[in-house]
């Protein structure tokens, strides 16, 4: 019998709890999924921690027989990014740079706060290098492909994360979001995920791509998935409870983010609003033209590659032949800005999001497509260096805005059925999180079929 197929954290949760299934059954079916995809030549995972895994199931069984059950992730296998310290393995960052490095001594904050809440880790995801693209190309351990067409990218750079979701590989990824990457490759592969606020889950034990922008968050099968994962990654029980849309006030604007959107991710775009107003919810334009400045802000390579070039600097003169070298001309830009620049920098975001207080004040959320254009093919992007530094900066657009003004983010899918998949983004500021869970979890509802004004 599939017992990981199509279920939420909170069904295998039930099954768990009544019986139905064992943690050990669940993580066999799981590992023989990933196993069969690698042997399949699939990239998802780049090691597989079976042995542990296993055991982990067997105590988390032997646990809820005596009655100790942490949390409604007790038993549930989740992948973690090749980038979070997990005692006894090397994080690597899906780099050759990293891939001699010690192991890790003891887990990274994040990981810490899964395995206390019961979690069952199967592996380490594949990613693009460093994080550093939202398109999840990596020349050393092969490139994660999208469920919905082998052709095209999974995204990035959680891209084998969201790959070990999708494929029920894992009822759940830990990823992280510099500037898209959680919701980039949810968008991508029909999922949801949750960039949070970036001070609610500690990023101690991470490999960093920029100590300013960086997130760690969930990639799952729905809102209330990431919200399980996020109480158990940050310490917050939101209760993601579906507040009534009618009367709740949705903003979206054309400045910036609406933008060369591709027709089929218009089309799904317009069709969620449609939905909301139909539903009761007040869907309005606003301006916001100051986002108009950001490619300037950003025209040196911005806070990432500032920050960047000062982690990987040394790494770089020792290894940079080892480097994807896209990955490492992007960071060798942060070596151009001085002091003085980075400065700059800090104090236009922080004028920003001033600014974007003002502007999404009247407003409940702020809703955009999570990314402008339908998931692009590996081909192209792996043959034309400017094909695929244009692709990857229109991916990123929509999803950085989020991270330059530190706030938070669902994506929830939104296209419809045999469709490629197409991302809503539901969008709020520093604080917002578990507004945003609570209306994700309406708009979920209303998109799926389920949803009450």
């Amino acid at each position: 019998m599939d017992l990981t197929g199509k279920r939420t954290i909170r069904e295998l949760a039930a099954d768990l709890a009544a019986g139905r299934i064992s943690s050990v059954a669940l993580t066999e079916q799981m590992l023989a999924r990933a196993e069969a995809h690698r042997a399949q030549g699939g990239h998802a995972y780049v090691s597989l921690d079976g042995a542990q895994a296993l055991a982990e199931a067997r105590a988390s069984d032997a646990a809820r027989a005596s009655g100790w059950v942490p949390s409604p992730l007790a038993g549930v296998p989740i992948s973690i990014k090749d980038l979070f310290d997990v005692r006894g393995q090397v994080s690597s960052a899906a780099s050759l740079v990293l891939a001699d490095a010690p192991p890790a001594v003891v887990d990274a904050g994040a990981v810490a706060r899964l395995r206390a809440a019961g979690a069952i880790l199967l592996g380490r995801t594949n990613m693009s290098e460093f994080a550093f693209s939202g398109l999840g190309l990596n020349p050393h351990y092969g490139t994660p492909r999208n469920p919905h067409d082998r052709a095209r990218v999974a995204g990035g750079s959680t891209s084998g994360g969201a790959v070990t979701v999708a494929l029920y590989m894992a009822a759940g990824a830990l990823g992280t979001d510099t500037g898209g990457s959680i919701r980039i490759p949810s968008a991508f592969c029909g999922l949801t995920g949750f960039k949070p606020t970036a001070a609610s889950v500690s990023l101690a034990g991470t490999v960093p791509l920029s100590r300013s922008l960086d997130s760690a968050g969930p990639i799952a099968h729905s809102v209330d998935c990431c919200a399980i994962l996020y109480a158990a990654l940050s310490g917050h029980d939101i209760g993601a409870q579906a507040p009534a849309l009618k009367g709740l006030r949705f903003g979206f604007t054309l400045d910036y983010v609406g933008t060369h959107v591709a027709p089929q991710v218009q089309q799904a775009f317009d069709a969620a609003l449609d939905k909301l107003r139909q539903a009761g919810a007040l869907v309005e334009q606003f301006d916001f033209p100051e986002l108009l400045e950001l490619p300037t802000i950003n025209g040196g390579g911005g806070l990432v590659a500032a920050e960047a070039w000062h982690w990987h600097r040394a790494l770089l003169e020792e290894k940079g032949a080892q480097y994807d070298q896209r990955v490492a001309a992007r960071i060798r830009r942060g070596q151009q800005q001085g002091a003085a620049d980075y400065i700059d920098l800090l104090d236009a975001r922080a004028r920003l999001i001033g600014v974007a207080r003002r502007r999404l004040a009247p407003f409940d959320a702020w809703l955009m497509p999570s990314v402008a254009i339908l998931a692009p093919e590996v081909a192209p992007l792996e043959a034309d260096d400017a094909t695929f530094f244009a692709t990857n900066g229109l991916v990123l657009r929509n999803a950085s805005v989020i991270n330059f003004l530190d706030g938070c983010a669902l994506s929830l899918p939104c296209h419809a059925d045999g469709e490629l998949p197409v991302g809503l983004g539901i969008c709020g500021l520093a604080g917002e999180d578990g507004q945003m869970l609570q209306i994700g979890c309406a708009v979920e509802a209303l998109l799926r079929g389920r949803g009450k004004e």
